[in-house]
Order: C-alpha cells, then sequence, then structure tokens
C-alpha cells in the first residue's frame, strides 16, 4: 500500500487547493533540572494558532501549514523563547521539545533566540562553543550530512582532505577530538577507522536519529577529561510515540531505511508513550564502480551499519512524570580490498601503498542504557552505563613483479606482470570500554546551578602484530618475523568533576569547575586538579563579552602504550623488540580563551575569538629526533615511534572572526576566517611547524531557498581555503628499509604542500504530498575539479624513484533520493 501510494504521488498531479499542514507537538520543562512546565504557551507566529502544556508539560498544535515556521514559548517566571526556520513537512510530525530558563529579573521580559545565536545547549560553556542542527548538517554544501565535516565550516576548524572527515582544531592534531554520545565517550564512529584516530572516510553516525548538539573548540566545560583538542557532544533524539513514520533513501553513499513510531497503542493514542526507532544503510559504492561512475580510488569500500533506540517514559503511581529509560545502540562494519595486483599500472590508490596487497576490515559498535529523572523542580539525575568496542583488522601481502633483462617491471595490457604475492604483515586489534556516567544537575536558586558527575572506562586491549620487510630493495630475502604487539590488558579511567555556574548580577555570569583524571595503567597518567574557569558579560546593544581558562589532559591511543621497540642497548642484532612506552604519562594542555559577540539586527551576528593553547608533557622519542605525538592521528596508518618520554612541548595561537546571517527571509551566509600559528619542540629541542599548521583557513558559505505552494528548492554553495600540510626532505635509505615514506628528521615540516582549495555546490529540492515528502538532493564536491594533493606515498617505479604524489578525490557527485511517509 505504501509503495503504490508512493508510486501515485511521483506520478500523479494533485489538484487540491487546501493546504498542506502537519501535527507540532513536543515538551516544554525547565532548562536546568528537566521538570515539566505547566502552562507554557506555544505560539506559531503569524498562523494564530497554539496550545498550552499540560501537567506533563507536552503541548500540540494540529494542522500547522507546512513549509518554515517561528514558534514563540511563554511563561510566567521563564525567559520567552523565539525558535526560527522550525522546519514542517508533510512526510512526518514536527516533534519540539523547549528549555526555558528560569528569569531572574521577573517582573522583566526577555527574549532569547536560541536558535539564532547557535550558543551551545551546554550553560557551562561560555567560550568556543556551538550547538548544531540537523538541518545545519543536511544544509551546509559539502558536508554529506555528517557532523563532522558540517564542523569543518566553523571557525578555528580545518577539514582539508577530501578522503577522511578529520578536523584539524586551531591546529591540535585530530587525535585530540573526543566524541561523546548520550554522555559517555565512545570509539571513533567512523568507518575505516585506524587505531588512534578520530575520523575517516565515512561516518557511521546518521544525523537523522539525533538531536541539537554542541561541539566545543577550546576552554572546555569541566565534564569533558580526556581531550585536548575538541568535543563532539552528540545527543539522541527519541521516536515519534503517537504515529509510525518511515524514511527510505538512495544515494551514492548507501541505501537507507528508517522507521520509528509508538510501541504500544490504545483507541489511537499511546498507551505508555514509549517509543522505538530504528536505522540501516548498505554502501552503494560497488553498485556504482561497476556502472562506471568515478568513486575517486579503484579499491571499492564496502560497509554498512546501523542504528536503534526504544525509550519508556516512567511515571509515579500519581501518573506525574518521572524519567524515563532508554536502550539504545550503534554500530558499523566496513571492509575495503586494496588489491594492487589487479589495478592498472596508473590507477588511483589513495588509501594505501602501492607495493602490496591490503586486505583491511574496520568494526564499531556502541550499546547504552540511559536513566533520566527530574528529581525535583530543582534537580536533575542521568545516568548512563555502556560498552563500546572497535576491532580493526588487516593482512599484506607483498608484490614481486616480473622484470625484464634490464631489470625494468614487465608491463602487458597496462598491468603489472606479478611473479609472486607473499605475506608481510597481519595485524588484529580489539579494545571493548565498560562506561558508567552519571552526574546530578541542582539548581541552587534561580541565579545558580551546581553539576557533580563522575565519568567511569575500564578498557580490555587485546593486540597482535606480527610483521617482516625486505633487506634490501633489490633482493627477494626478507627479515624474520617480528611481533611488534602481543598484549591482553585491563585498565581504567576515572573521571570526577564538578562545575558550578551563577549569575552575580543580570549581566555577569560566572562558571567554575575542577576536572580529575586517573589512568590505573601507570603513575605517571594522572591529573588529580584542571581547574576551569569562565565569565560572560552582556554589555549594551546586545553585545557579549566572555573569557575562559582551563587545564585539560589527554591520555595517549591505546595502542602506543604496548608497541615493543627495539633495545638500542642490546649488543644482539637485530635488537629485541621491548615493550617500553606503558609509563608513558598524559598530554596537557592550558587553555586561555577570549571573546566578542554581537547580534547585528534581528538575523546576524559577528563573532570574534582569540585564543592561546601551551601544551606540555607532550611525548616524544627518547633519542633526539623531531617525532611528536602532536604530529598523528591524521591518515591511514599507524605509528611506530621509539621509547617515549613526556618532554615535548608546543604551542598554538590564533585569531577566529565568523560572520553569520541565521536562515530568515529564505536565505542564510556563513563566513568564518582564521589566522593561527601551530608549532612544536621534539626531543632534539627544535620548534617546528606542526603538520596542521596551516597558518589560515577561510570558509564561505550561501544558500538560497525558493518556496513553492508544496514544494521548495534550495541552492547553496561553499568555498573553503586553508594553508597546506607541512612535510620535508624523504629519507631515501630509511623510506626503502621500511617500504614506506620517511621524513629526515633534521629537516622534517621545513616544507608546506600548496594551499587546499574546494568549490561545492548543492542542490536541494523537496516536495511535499498528502502524509509524504519527497527529497532530491545533490551535492557537487569540489565541482572545478581542483587538484589538492593529499600525501606522498612510497611507489618504486621502473626509473628507480620511488615518492608518488597522491591527489585529493577531486570532482565527487554526492546524490540522494529520500521519502518521508
Amino acid at each position: 500500500m505504501h509503495l503504490r501510494l508512493l508510486f501515485l504521488s511521483l506520478f500523479v498531479p494533485i489538484f487540491a487547493h487546501a493546504q498542506l499542514a502537519q501535527t507540532l507537538r513536543g515538551r516544554v520543562v525547565d532548562k536546568e533540572s528537566k521538570y515539566p512546565l505547566v502552562g507554557a504557551t506555544v505560539q506559531v507566529v503569524d498562523q494564530s494558532v497554539g496550545s498550552i502544556s499540560d501537567t506533563a508539560g507536552t503541548y500540540r498544535i494540529p494542522k500547522v501549514p507546512v513549509g518554515r515556521r517561528t514558534v514563540r514559548v511563554t511563561l510566567v517566571g521563564y525567559k520567552d523563547v523565539l525558535l526560527n526556520n522550525i522546519i514542517i513537512d508533510a512526510g512526518r510530525e514536527t516533534i519540539l521539545d523547549v528549555e526555558l530558563e528560569e528569569n531572574i529579573q521577573q517582573l522583566s521580559s526577555v527574549t532569547v533566540r536560541a536558535q539564532r545565536t547557535g550558543e551551545a545547549r551546554n550553560d557551562m560553556a561560555v567560550v568556543s562553543a556551538r550547538q548544531f542542527t540537523v538541518d545545519e548538517a543536511d544544509r551546509y554544501a559539502g558536508s554529506r550530512g555528517e557532523p563532522a565535516r558540517m564542523a569543518s565550516n566553523f571557525a578555528g576548524v580545518q577539514g582539508a582532505d577530501d578522503s577522511r572527515n578529520d578536523i584539524v582544531i586551531r591546529g591540535n592534531s585530530p587525535q585530540g577530538v573526543l566524541w561523546r554520545l548520550e554522555g559517555v565517550s565512545i570509539p571513533n564512529p567512523n568507518h575505516f577507522a585506524i587505531a588512534g584516530t578520530s575520523g575517516g572516510p565515512v561516518s557511521i553516525i546518521n544525523n537523522r536519529y539525533l538531536a541539537n548538539s554542541d561541539f566545543f573548540t577550546g576552554a572546555f566545560p569541566a565534564e569533558f577529561g580526556n581531550t585536548v583538542a575538541g568535543v563532539f557532544d552528540l545527543k539522541l533524539r527519541n521516536g515519534n510515540n503517537e504515529k509510525h513514520e518511515k524514511t527510505v533513501q538512495f544515494g551514492f553513499l548507501g541505501t537507507e531505511a528508517m522507521v520509528e513510531g509508538p510501541l504500544s497503542r490504545k483507541s489511537g493514542k499511546s498507551r505508555s508513550g514509549a517509543s522505538y526507532m530504528a536505522s540501516f544503510r548498505y554502501a552503494n559504492l560497488g553498485l556504482f564502480n561497476k556502472i562506471g561512475l568515478d568513486i575517486g580510488t579503484q579499491a571499492v569500500p564496502s560497509y554498512q551499519d546501523g542504528f536503534f533506540r526504544l525509550n519508556f517514559p516512567l511515571k509515579t503511581r500519581t501518573g506525574a512524570p518521572a524519567g524515563s529509560i532508554a536502550l539504545w545502540a550503534l554500530g558499523g562494519t566496513s571492509t575495503v580490498d586494496i588489491l594492487v595486483s589487479q589495478q592498472k599500472a596508473d590507477d588511483r590508490n589513495i588509501f594505501g601503498q602501492n607495493d602490496r596487497d591490503q586486505y583491511y576490515t574496520s568494526r564499531m559498535g556502541v550499546a547504552g542504557l540511559t536513566y533520566t529523572r527530574p528529581v525535583s523542580k530543582r534537580t536533575f539525575w542521568k545516568t548512563t552505563l555502556a560498552v563500546s568496542g572497535n576491532v580493526q583488522d588487516a593482512n599484506h601481502d607483498y608484490l614481486f613483479l616480473r622484470k625484464d633483462g634490464s631489470g625494468n617491471p614487465i608491463v602487458q595490457n597496462s598491468r603489472f606482470v606479478i611473479d609472486s604475492l607473499r605475506p608481510i604483515l597481519d595485524y588484529r586489534f580489539k579494545e571493548v570500554r565498560y562506561t558508567l556516567s552519571s552526574f546530578v544537575n541542582h539548581k541552587t536558586g534561580a541565579r545558580s546551578t551546581l553539576k557533580i558527575g563522575l565519568n567511569t572506562d575500564v578498557y580490555n586491549f587485546t593486540a597482535f602484530d606480527s610483521v617482516r620487510t625486505f633487506e634490501p630493495p633489490t633482493s627477494t630475502r626478507f627479515t624474520g618475523w617480528q611481533t611488534r604487539w602481543d598484549a591482553n590488558e585491563t585498565f581504567a579511567l576515572l573521571q570526577p568533576y564538578a562545575s558550578y555556574r551563577t549569575r552575580l548580577t543580570s549581566n555577569l555570569t560566572l562558571t567554575a569547575g575542577l576536572n580529575a583524571l586517573f589512568l590505573t595503567l601507570n603513575a605517571k597518567s594522572s591529573s588529580p586538579v584542571e581547574p576551569r574557569l569562565g565569565l560572560s558579560y552582556d554589555l549594551p546593544n546586545r553585545q557579549k563579552l566572555s573569557i575562559a581558562a582551563g587545564l585539560h589532559s589527554q591520555m595517549q591511543p591505546t595502542y602506543t602504550y604496548f608497541l615493543k621497540t627495539p633495545n638500542l642497548v642490546s649488543s644482539s642484532y637485530p635488537p629485541p623488540l621491548v615493550e617500553e612506552n606503558r609509563t608513558v604519562g598524559l598530554t596537557k594542555s592550558w587553555h586561555y580563551v577570549a571573546s566578542y559577540n554581537r547580534l547585528l539586527g534581528q538575523t546576524m551576528r559577528l563573532l570574534l575569538e582569540t585564543y592561546y593553547q601551551r601544551l606540555f608533557n607532550v611525548p616524544v622519542e627518547r633519542l633526539a629526533s623531531s617525532f611528536s605525538m602532536l604530529n598523528t592521528g591524521a591518515a591511514f596508518s599507524r605509528i611506530f615511534p621509539g621509547a617515549l618520554v613526556n618532554t615535548g612541548v608546543g604551542q598554538n595561537y590564533g585569531v577566529e572572526l565568523t560572520l553569520e546571517k541565521f536562515f530568515s527571509d529564505n536565505y542564510y551566509f556563513l563566513v568564518t576566517g582564521s589566522l593561527f600559528d601551530a608549532k612544536y619542540k621534539g626531543s632534539d629541542n627544535v620548534w617546528r611547524n606542526t603538520d596542521f599548521n596551516g597558518r589560515y583557513a577561510y570558509n564561505a558559505l550561501f544558500a538560497k531557498e525558493i518556496p513553492f505552494k508544496r514544494s521548495s528548492l534550495s541552492v547553496g554553495a561553499k568555498f573553503t581555503s586553508t594553508g597546506g600540510r607541512w612535510y620535508g626532505p624523504v629519507d631515501e635509505a630509511a623510506s626503502r628499509r621500511n617500504q614506506e615514506i620517511v621524513f629526515a628528521s633534521a629537516t622534517r615540516n621545513s616544507l608546506q604542500f600548496a594551499p587546499y582549495r574546494r568549490f561545492d555546490i548543492k542542490i536541494d529540492y523537496k516536495i511535499n504530498r498528502q502524509r509524504l515528502t519527497h527529497t532530491i538532493a545533490v551535492d557537487f564536491v569540489n565541482v572545478l575539479g581542483i587538484k589538492n594533493l593529499l600525501s606522498l606515498s612510497y611507489a618504486p617505479q621502473p626509473d628507480g624513484t620511488f615518492v608518488k604524489q597522491e591527489y585529493q578525490l577531486g570532482f565527487l557527485p554526492v546524490f540522494y533520493y529520500r521519502v518521508n511517509f
């Protein structure tokens, strides 16, 4: 029946003149205690329709015309809230939950335009924080609906890598980014994730099951530990608890299906308020590759991911709301076989090395149970128990090429002739994490809020890695197999914290907090006192001045603790491998940020931020070298340093500008610019540019929506430009010995790639029909086909050279067709 209705809606015109409409409903609660608010007025501006929240805080407004609407929420004793650009589609109900902030000026009327300012949901953040919406992740050209690629448009953030969604924040390594979901830290939520990284080619997370979430770039509130670079604090929404709704999508990144609705029904209404939501996606890249569509590489990735959430509202004996219990899970698996032996001699291969066949599989998953309870009108309690895991499994076979009498590889039908394949690498890493996150939020009065919590992670890490290499490249002799990892370890990470926020006056707000971090793996990995402090002052003419400072620390990627390195004091050759990095301590950083925020008219804002970060206790090699952990975390390979010590330092400073027009009058724009400098010092005591010191980043986005009676056309564009990444002259002997590019240590990062530039265009056409919404969209990524340099790879050539320049993906159309019903 649904398929028949879908077919008719696409090809049979509808001539009825009645205005299409849909239901708008949700809950109104106190921002701090999450306690339901009774008697709040919820009105759709300019539509003369509205509702009053009941004893459970719920409201319902039926027959709201489709399109973008503005919603005003008012309640005596609370600040008014004006919510702009609430999208009403015919294909699904709009569920809008609203949090109201208590007003300390009881006799005055204060309006907070939360959706316009982009201010974070987290009240403890006064600088370097922004709320992002699902609508923004869909709207920004080139973002592919992913939170990370969307965030690369914000000031201070770089994402100059078409093949990965790593984000570089203020010159920091992307390794320093923390991903949180429902309050718990999670493994890298990307397909084809390499140990020690926070990004990847394709996100596992689907923005359609996210609620509005926060992104932080510095001076984090006390609840965020184990990070020195940035935080994604993701929130999940509940499924529709009254009506079954479905979404089907087919596109470049996969075929997707999503369902949600009530778990039980009675007399047309939900009996318990319980709901379900589930989604699944399967990659289409193999299909597109077979029909001749360029997917950017000859190796065809395969992946799939899924999600579900069950939410059960709780009630007291009197029927009053008593919180909820939610069971949720998400995960994905991905596989890619990079078979150089089956590729043509001139094929692109940006995801692997060119001298071997590589088989790679990764898996990531997390499941959690979340309990939330408004204990009273002033106190809110939330606890999440979760288990998560990630696995990386790889095998490499080295290619022996058949050569002619002159020693040159033989090519037939544009392919190298292969003599034999021999295994040279086998590894499997597995990390399982058991997590408890719990906090209590208590309003000590209309002016002040206290938040106390604990984040605990118990890790179990198992790893095995065995490798062998050639002695000289001209020989067929191998070294013996060496075991670089053989671990089965269990340890814990404890992070208690406390945050306090108070409005000292109607214009001046103070936030203060303490975090502590204890890693049981070794005695050096503890940071018992990490102070956080922030002040925010509201100036006349809708201006705000804020400052913040804090101490932050982060453990190292788990696998680096158990790497066996050569024992250079041994007299035997080759030297035996020993585990020396187990005692490496935490990387630490002081953050100092000042910001100026001004609203320009009703729909525009100007934000200026300046910052300084001092990094210390950075792991560097014990022997004098240019290596630093600040340069890691943005590649498809692991790192293999020598013995490490915490004597490295670094510093980042810069200034950022944001000019943003929020969506109104059917268009918006966002212009961001950053000037910065990021330097580090290794154990050779030389200051150098970090790999990510692009020195500048610029983004300009624009989109225009043209509404029709029952449809709308959106056209958007984005231009981005950043400074190139740094590298240095290649150490030829070391590169041949390791069969991968090794840069000369003394001259590391003395050279810079050309600037990265990209222009994207996005076209989105939405059609509303009775109980159906169709969306057709295409993202033209790098529409000008600009050739941006990605990296240098090890690729032996007939003329004896082995350094090959690898370029980014180039022009890539990312399209989808979606229907909601």
